[in-house]
């Protein structure tokens, strides 16, 4: 079995399993989310977005170019991860601002919330495909770093969509989103695209990750805690930046 596999486990257990840290779902928010939600930040401003820049070069003298009118596909790709799970957020307060006007509880309808979990399998699934990619294997440290990154930053996403979905999540959620890492592992494991395509896969998710860290240490009835977010960032980014 190899590492990669083995992560990829690891990030489908992190789903499964994350219900049983209740303590971090305190207000004011447990220091170790913001911890979290510094470490993906940091993860994705200090490795992934250097990487777009020669991942655009990549794509502009690649086959991709099919699409000569878009100057800046990379970075396209980022605003349409943000823009997309941006859309998603508000579609699941919308509906829990309905519900609880209908007396229906605190928690989203049941379209919003294959909605939501549909497409965050899609994200999962795509980290899970990013995983087994043949550039992160060959380097076991960057392995380790993005797996890190990712598993923190499940933590952060379960607990928001766990608010959100609150007792469907776990009887069904959390379940379609462990396994759908492992399908997105076995996809990229089967499968290999261009590295200009890879390109744009991580330009997406590096937009999806940097709006659904946002949206949970923003909101000031979260309470968050700046400095345990700052700390997260500021230490994995020397981490990142010496090793």
């Amino acid at each position: 079995m190899n590492l990669s596999l083995l992560f990829a486990i690891a990030l489908a257990i992190v789903h499964i399993g994350a219900k049983n840290l209740l303590f971090l779902g305190s207000v004011p928010r447990n220091r170790w989310l913001s911890v979290a939600g510094g470490v993906s930040v940091a993860y994705t401003f200090i490795h992934i977005f250097p990487e777009l820049s020669a991942g655009q070069v990549r794509v502009e003298d690649s086959a991709l170019n099919g699409l000569e009118f878009l100057e800046h596909h990379v970075y396209l790709m980022s605003l349409l991860g943000f823009s997309i799970f941006y859309g998603l957020e508000k579609l699941a307060k919308t509906s829990r601002q309905q519900q609880r006007k209908s007396g229906r509880g605190d928690t989203t309808s049941d379209r919003v919330f294959w909605l939501h979990i549909i497409s965050f399998a899609l994200y999962n699934a795509l980290i899970g495909y990013l995983m087994a990619d043949p550039e992160q294997e060959s380097s076991v440290l960057s392995l380790c770093f993005f797996f890190i990154a990712m598993a923190l930053h499940f933590v952060v996403n379960d607990f928001g969509l766990r608010e959100h979905h609150k007792r469907v999540y776990d009887h069904k959620g959390r379940w379609v989103l462990a396994g759908s890492v492992i399908l997105g592992w076995a996809i990229g494991s089967a499968t290999r695209i261009s590295h200009e395509a890879i390109a744009l896969l991580f330009a997406f998710l590096a937009g999806g990750i940097i709006l659904n860290i946002l949206k949970e240490e923003l909101p000031e009835e979260r309470e968050t805690q700046f400095w345990a977010f700052a700390a997260g960032a500021g230490v994995y980014s020397v981490l990142l930046l010496i090793i």
